[in-house]
Protein backbone atom coordinates (compact mmCIF):
# COMPACT_ATOMS: atom_id res chain seq x y z
CA UNK A 1 0.00 0.00 0.00
CA UNK A 2 1.12 4.00 -0.66
CA UNK A 3 -1.12 6.44 1.38
CA UNK A 4 -0.25 10.11 0.98
CA UNK A 5 0.04 12.07 3.59
CA UNK A 6 0.69 15.95 5.05
CA UNK A 7 4.48 16.68 4.93
CA UNK A 8 5.82 15.68 8.85
CA UNK A 9 3.14 13.86 9.66
CA UNK A 10 4.34 10.53 8.18
CA UNK A 11 4.99 9.25 11.76
CA UNK A 12 1.28 9.23 12.40
CA UNK A 13 0.07 8.01 9.13
CA UNK A 14 2.86 5.28 9.51
CA UNK A 15 1.41 4.36 13.07
CA UNK A 16 -2.49 4.36 11.96
CA UNK A 17 -1.24 2.03 9.32
CA UNK A 18 0.34 -0.49 11.53
CA UNK A 19 -2.16 -0.31 13.91
CA UNK A 20 -5.14 -0.95 12.31
CA UNK A 21 -3.36 -3.65 10.28
CA UNK A 22 -2.65 -5.13 13.87
CA UNK A 23 -6.07 -5.29 14.98
CA UNK A 24 -7.31 -6.74 11.51
CA UNK A 25 -4.62 -9.35 12.17
CA UNK A 26 -2.63 -8.50 9.09
CA UNK A 27 1.55 -8.29 9.40
CA UNK A 28 2.93 -4.99 8.08
CA UNK A 29 5.35 -2.67 7.88
CA UNK A 30 5.81 1.04 7.45
CA UNK A 31 8.83 2.32 5.14
CA UNK A 32 8.69 6.56 5.12
CA UNK A 33 11.26 9.50 5.63
CA UNK A 34 10.46 12.54 7.60
CA UNK A 35 8.65 15.16 5.16
CA UNK A 36 8.31 12.91 1.96
CA UNK A 37 4.88 13.33 2.27
CA UNK A 38 3.72 9.42 1.66
CA UNK A 39 4.00 6.11 3.53
CA UNK A 40 4.88 2.86 1.91
CA UNK A 41 3.36 -0.29 4.23
CA UNK A 42 4.47 -3.20 3.07
CA UNK A 43 2.79 -6.83 3.86
CA UNK A 44 2.74 -10.85 2.94
CA UNK A 45 -1.13 -10.08 1.30
CA UNK A 46 -1.07 -6.17 -0.25
CA UNK A 47 -4.49 -6.81 -1.57
CA UNK A 48 -5.76 -8.02 1.98
CA UNK A 49 -4.04 -5.27 3.58
CA UNK A 50 -6.42 -2.70 1.31
CA UNK A 51 -9.60 -4.44 1.94
CA UNK A 52 -9.01 -4.17 5.71
CA UNK A 53 -7.59 -0.58 5.84
CA UNK A 54 -10.61 1.12 3.61
CA UNK A 55 -9.94 5.06 2.93
CA UNK A 56 -13.02 6.20 4.65
CA UNK A 57 -11.58 5.01 7.61
CA UNK A 58 -8.09 6.25 7.86
CA UNK A 59 -7.77 9.69 9.31
CA UNK A 60 -4.02 11.08 8.03
CA UNK A 61 -3.61 9.56 4.71
CA UNK A 62 -5.31 12.21 2.01
CA UNK A 63 -4.87 8.68 -1.01
CA UNK A 64 -4.93 5.38 -0.69
CA UNK A 65 -3.14 3.59 -3.46
CA UNK A 66 -1.73 -0.01 -4.38
CA UNK A 67 1.99 0.19 -5.17
CA UNK A 68 2.76 -2.13 -8.01
CA UNK A 69 6.55 -1.12 -9.34
CA UNK A 70 9.13 1.06 -7.87
CA UNK A 71 10.86 1.81 -11.67
CA UNK A 72 14.41 4.04 -10.67
CA UNK A 73 17.24 5.17 -13.28
CA UNK A 74 14.81 5.86 -15.52
CA UNK A 75 16.07 7.16 -19.24
CA UNK A 76 14.91 10.55 -19.51
CA UNK A 77 14.76 10.24 -23.02
CA UNK A 78 12.17 7.43 -22.77
CA UNK A 79 10.74 6.85 -19.73
CA UNK A 80 7.85 5.28 -21.85
CA UNK A 81 8.60 1.84 -22.53
CA UNK A 82 9.61 1.21 -18.90
CA UNK A 83 6.08 1.89 -17.61
CA UNK A 84 5.05 -0.77 -19.87
CA UNK A 85 6.98 -3.15 -19.58
CA UNK A 86 6.62 -2.30 -15.28
CA UNK A 87 2.62 -3.01 -16.17
CA UNK A 88 2.94 -6.25 -18.00
CA UNK A 89 5.22 -7.72 -15.05
CA UNK A 90 2.87 -6.67 -12.25
CA UNK A 91 0.13 -8.94 -14.28
CA UNK A 92 2.19 -12.17 -15.59
CA UNK A 93 -0.96 -13.96 -15.14
CA UNK A 94 -2.73 -11.60 -17.74
CA UNK A 95 -3.79 -8.29 -17.90
CA UNK A 96 -7.18 -6.89 -16.05
CA UNK A 97 -9.39 -4.33 -18.06
CA UNK A 98 -7.95 -1.21 -18.81
CA UNK A 99 -7.17 1.77 -16.51
CA UNK A 100 -10.21 4.44 -17.01
CA UNK A 101 -8.20 7.11 -15.69
CA UNK A 102 -4.40 7.91 -15.79
CA UNK A 103 -3.11 10.89 -13.18
CA UNK A 104 0.91 11.56 -13.01
CA UNK A 105 1.38 13.04 -9.73
CA UNK A 106 4.67 13.91 -7.29
CA UNK A 107 4.31 14.17 -3.47
CA UNK A 108 3.31 17.49 -1.70
CA UNK A 109 6.71 17.46 -0.36
CA UNK A 110 9.06 20.69 -1.08
CA UNK A 111 11.60 18.30 -2.45
CA UNK A 112 8.86 17.27 -5.19
CA UNK A 113 6.98 20.01 -5.91
CA UNK A 114 9.92 21.46 -8.76
CA UNK A 115 8.23 17.76 -10.45
CA UNK A 116 4.86 19.38 -11.55
CA UNK A 117 6.11 20.31 -14.62
CA UNK A 118 7.75 17.35 -15.95
CA UNK A 119 4.57 15.30 -14.66
CA UNK A 120 2.12 17.14 -16.54
CA UNK A 121 4.03 17.46 -19.76
CA UNK A 122 5.08 13.79 -19.11
CA UNK A 123 0.88 13.18 -18.62
CA UNK A 124 0.51 14.14 -21.86
CA UNK A 125 2.82 11.78 -23.54
CA UNK A 126 2.13 8.98 -21.49
CA UNK A 127 -2.05 8.76 -22.06
CA UNK A 128 -2.00 8.33 -25.62
CA UNK A 129 0.83 5.52 -25.41
CA UNK A 130 -1.28 3.63 -22.65
CA UNK A 131 -4.13 4.31 -24.69
CA UNK A 132 -2.29 2.36 -27.71
CA UNK A 133 -0.67 -0.37 -26.04
CA UNK A 134 -4.37 -0.90 -24.50
CA UNK A 135 -4.06 -0.44 -20.54
CA UNK A 136 -6.34 2.69 -20.93
CA UNK A 137 -9.61 3.11 -21.78
CA UNK A 138 -10.39 5.84 -24.65
CA UNK A 139 -12.93 7.88 -22.94
CA UNK A 140 -11.82 8.47 -19.10
CA UNK A 141 -14.21 6.13 -17.20
CA UNK A 142 -14.60 7.10 -13.46
CA UNK A 143 -15.75 3.27 -12.62
CA UNK A 144 -12.92 1.77 -13.53
CA UNK A 145 -9.53 1.76 -11.51
CA UNK A 146 -7.23 4.55 -12.02
CA UNK A 147 -3.55 4.46 -12.83
CA UNK A 148 -1.30 6.54 -10.90
CA UNK A 149 2.36 7.45 -11.95
CA UNK A 150 4.37 9.12 -9.03
CA UNK A 151 7.23 10.90 -9.40
CA UNK A 152 9.75 10.84 -7.02
CA UNK A 153 13.06 12.60 -9.13
CA UNK A 154 13.43 12.98 -12.93
CA UNK A 155 14.63 9.32 -13.36
CA UNK A 156 12.60 7.80 -10.08
CA UNK A 157 8.66 7.25 -10.63
CA UNK A 158 6.34 4.40 -8.92
CA UNK A 159 3.63 3.12 -10.84
CA UNK A 160 0.30 2.30 -8.55
CA UNK A 161 -3.40 2.07 -8.64
CA UNK A 162 -6.37 3.08 -7.21
CA UNK A 163 -10.08 2.17 -6.49
CA UNK A 164 -12.60 4.71 -7.55
CA UNK A 165 -14.92 3.68 -4.83
CA UNK A 166 -11.78 3.53 -2.06
CA UNK A 167 -9.83 6.84 -1.98
CA UNK A 168 -10.10 10.14 -2.47
CA UNK A 169 -11.57 12.03 -5.92
CA UNK A 170 -8.76 14.53 -6.49
CA UNK A 171 -5.07 14.18 -7.16
CA UNK A 172 -2.89 14.08 -4.94
CA UNK A 173 -5.80 13.52 -2.27
CA UNK A 174 -6.31 17.65 -2.41
CA UNK A 175 -9.15 19.24 -2.57
CA UNK A 176 -8.53 23.01 -3.76
CA UNK A 177 -10.62 25.08 -2.71
CA UNK A 178 -10.58 28.99 -3.50
CA UNK A 179 -11.18 31.44 -0.95
CA UNK A 180 -14.48 33.38 -1.23
CA UNK A 181 -13.96 37.02 -1.12
CA UNK A 182 -16.86 37.19 1.45
CA UNK A 183 -15.41 34.96 3.58
CA UNK A 184 -14.68 35.93 6.81
CA UNK A 185 -11.59 33.96 7.59
CA UNK A 186 -9.19 31.56 5.98
CA UNK A 187 -11.31 28.92 8.42
CA UNK A 188 -13.63 28.68 6.41
CA UNK A 189 -11.61 26.46 3.78
CA UNK A 190 -11.79 23.95 6.61
CA UNK A 191 -15.27 23.39 7.39
CA UNK A 192 -15.88 23.42 3.70
CA UNK A 193 -13.97 20.53 2.78
CA UNK A 194 -15.23 18.79 5.55
CA UNK A 195 -18.74 19.06 4.28
CA UNK A 196 -16.73 17.55 1.16
CA UNK A 197 -14.73 15.47 2.19
CA UNK A 198 -16.50 13.55 5.49
CA UNK A 199 -20.61 14.13 4.46
CA UNK A 200 -20.90 11.94 1.78
CA UNK A 201 -23.06 13.46 -1.21
CA UNK A 202 -26.28 11.07 -0.82
CA UNK A 203 -26.30 12.37 3.15
CA UNK A 204 -26.60 15.51 2.39
CA UNK A 205 -29.78 16.58 1.38
CA UNK A 206 -30.81 15.10 4.58
CA UNK A 207 -28.37 16.89 6.86
CA UNK A 208 -28.48 20.74 5.55
CA UNK A 209 -32.27 21.89 5.03
CA UNK A 210 -33.06 25.26 4.93
CA UNK A 211 -33.39 26.89 8.07
CA UNK A 212 -32.14 24.02 10.22
CA UNK A 213 -30.40 25.95 13.29
CA UNK A 214 -26.71 25.15 14.07
CA UNK A 215 -24.74 26.62 17.12
CA UNK A 216 -20.76 27.66 16.32
CA UNK A 217 -19.28 27.51 19.37
CA UNK A 218 -15.75 29.80 19.39
CA UNK A 219 -17.17 31.43 16.05
CA UNK A 220 -15.24 34.82 15.89
CA UNK A 221 -14.68 36.24 13.26
CA UNK A 222 -17.30 33.92 11.97
CA UNK A 223 -15.64 31.60 9.11
CA UNK A 224 -17.73 28.62 9.75
CA UNK A 225 -20.84 30.70 10.74
CA UNK A 226 -20.48 31.92 7.39
CA UNK A 227 -20.21 28.64 5.91
CA UNK A 228 -22.94 26.49 7.47
CA UNK A 229 -24.99 30.00 6.45
CA UNK A 230 -24.31 29.57 2.84
CA UNK A 231 -25.62 25.76 3.16
CA UNK A 232 -28.99 28.00 4.36
CA UNK A 233 -28.66 26.89 8.18
CA UNK A 234 -29.70 30.16 10.72
CA UNK A 235 -26.63 29.95 13.00
CA UNK A 236 -25.65 31.37 16.67
CA UNK A 237 -22.35 32.35 17.14
CA UNK A 238 -20.92 32.05 20.29
CA UNK A 239 -18.01 34.25 20.90
CA UNK A 240 -16.81 36.73 23.38
CA UNK A 241 -14.76 38.78 20.21
CA UNK A 242 -16.20 40.57 17.35
CA UNK A 243 -17.79 39.00 14.14
CA UNK A 244 -17.63 40.30 10.65
CA UNK A 245 -20.72 42.67 10.27
CA UNK A 246 -21.80 41.36 7.30
CA UNK A 247 -22.54 37.82 8.75
CA UNK A 248 -25.29 39.85 11.27
CA UNK A 249 -26.67 41.71 8.07
CA UNK A 250 -27.48 38.39 6.99
CA UNK A 251 -30.55 37.78 9.63
CA UNK A 252 -29.32 34.24 9.64
CA UNK A 253 -26.75 34.91 12.04
CA UNK A 254 -26.86 35.86 15.66
CA UNK A 255 -24.15 36.51 17.80
CA UNK A 256 -24.33 35.57 21.43
CA UNK A 257 -21.19 36.91 23.68
CA UNK A 258 -20.64 33.84 25.93
CA UNK A 259 -17.53 31.35 26.23
CA UNK A 260 -18.05 28.11 23.97
CA UNK A 261 -17.03 25.85 26.90
CA UNK A 262 -20.05 26.92 29.02
CA UNK A 263 -22.73 28.28 26.49
CA UNK A 264 -25.51 25.64 25.94
CA UNK A 265 -28.82 25.80 24.12
CA UNK A 266 -32.30 26.46 25.47
CA UNK A 267 -33.66 23.98 23.37
CA UNK A 268 -32.22 21.19 20.59
CA UNK A 269 -30.07 22.23 17.45
CA UNK A 270 -29.69 20.39 14.32
CA UNK A 271 -25.90 21.36 14.33
CA UNK A 272 -23.05 22.60 16.26
CA UNK A 273 -19.85 23.01 14.64
CA UNK A 274 -16.58 24.26 16.77
CA UNK A 275 -13.17 25.09 15.77
CA UNK A 276 -11.84 26.38 19.09
CA UNK A 277 -8.33 26.31 19.83
CA UNK A 278 -7.69 23.98 23.20
CA UNK A 279 -6.80 20.74 24.52
CA UNK A 280 -7.62 17.90 22.18
CA UNK A 281 -9.35 16.19 25.33
CA UNK A 282 -11.20 18.87 26.89
CA UNK A 283 -12.81 19.78 23.32
CA UNK A 284 -13.45 16.01 23.13
CA UNK A 285 -15.22 16.02 26.08
CA UNK A 286 -17.43 19.12 25.64
CA UNK A 287 -18.59 17.61 21.92
CA UNK A 288 -19.82 14.44 23.88
CA UNK A 289 -21.69 15.92 26.37
CA UNK A 290 -23.27 18.10 23.35
CA UNK A 291 -24.26 14.66 21.96
CA UNK A 292 -25.08 13.22 25.15
CA UNK A 293 -27.30 16.06 26.18
CA UNK A 294 -29.36 15.92 22.83
CA UNK A 295 -28.17 19.80 22.63
CA UNK A 296 -27.24 19.10 18.85
CA UNK A 297 -28.02 15.89 16.34
CA UNK A 298 -24.67 16.70 14.31
CA UNK A 299 -21.71 18.07 14.57
CA UNK A 300 -18.13 19.09 13.30
CA UNK A 301 -15.30 19.73 15.50
CA UNK A 302 -11.27 20.06 15.17
CA UNK A 303 -9.23 18.60 17.62
CA UNK A 304 -5.92 20.37 17.80
CA UNK A 305 -2.94 18.00 18.19
CA UNK A 306 0.20 18.05 20.48
CA UNK A 307 3.37 17.82 18.96
CA UNK A 308 4.63 14.52 19.97
CA UNK A 309 2.38 11.44 19.69
CA UNK A 310 -0.32 12.71 17.86
CA UNK A 311 -1.57 9.33 16.18
CA UNK A 312 -2.01 8.19 20.08
CA UNK A 313 -3.98 11.63 21.28
CA UNK A 314 -5.93 10.81 18.23
CA UNK A 315 -6.84 7.51 18.86
CA UNK A 316 -7.57 8.42 23.02
CA UNK A 317 -9.37 11.24 21.96
CA UNK A 318 -11.69 9.79 19.45
CA UNK A 319 -12.52 6.93 21.79
CA UNK A 320 -13.46 9.57 24.63
CA UNK A 321 -15.50 11.53 22.29
CA UNK A 322 -17.60 8.02 21.30
CA UNK A 323 -17.64 6.19 24.80
CA UNK A 324 -18.67 9.58 26.57
CA UNK A 325 -20.92 10.76 23.84
CA UNK A 326 -23.50 6.95 25.44
CA UNK A 327 -24.99 7.37 21.91
CA UNK A 328 -24.59 5.08 18.46
CA UNK A 329 -23.28 7.42 16.07
CA UNK A 330 -21.12 7.44 12.81
CA UNK A 331 -17.83 8.85 12.98
CA UNK A 332 -15.77 10.17 10.87
CA UNK A 333 -12.10 11.82 10.90
CA UNK A 334 -9.42 13.22 8.50
CA UNK A 335 -6.63 15.57 8.59
CA UNK A 336 -8.00 17.69 5.80
CA UNK A 337 -5.29 19.82 3.22
CA UNK A 338 -6.63 23.17 4.93
CA UNK A 339 -6.17 21.50 8.40
CA UNK A 340 -2.64 22.20 9.79
CA UNK A 341 -1.94 20.66 13.29
CA UNK A 342 -5.24 19.65 13.59
CA UNK A 343 -7.95 16.62 12.63
CA UNK A 344 -11.62 17.29 11.38
CA UNK A 345 -14.62 14.71 13.09
CA UNK A 346 -18.00 13.87 11.62
CA UNK A 347 -20.24 12.62 13.87
CA UNK A 348 -24.40 12.02 13.21
CA UNK A 349 -26.82 9.13 14.78
CA UNK A 350 -26.52 6.48 13.08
Amino acid sequence: MLCYCRPGFEPEMAAELGERAALAGLHGYARTQRNQAYVEFLGTDAVALSRALPYDELIFARQKLLRLADLQGLDPSDRITPILAALEAAYPDGRPSAYGDVWVEHPDSDEAKPLAGLARSFGNALRPALRKAGWLTRIDDPRRPRLHVIFLAGDHAMLAQASPRDGSPWPLGIARLRMHADAPSRSALKLEEALLTLVHEHEREKLFRDNMRAADLGAAPGGWSWVMMRQGLRVISIDNGPLRPELLDSGRVEHLRADGFQWQPKGPLDWMVCDMVEQPRRVAERMATWIREGWCKHTIFNLKLPMKKRWEETRLCLELFERQAEKPLTIRARQLYHDREEITVFATPQ
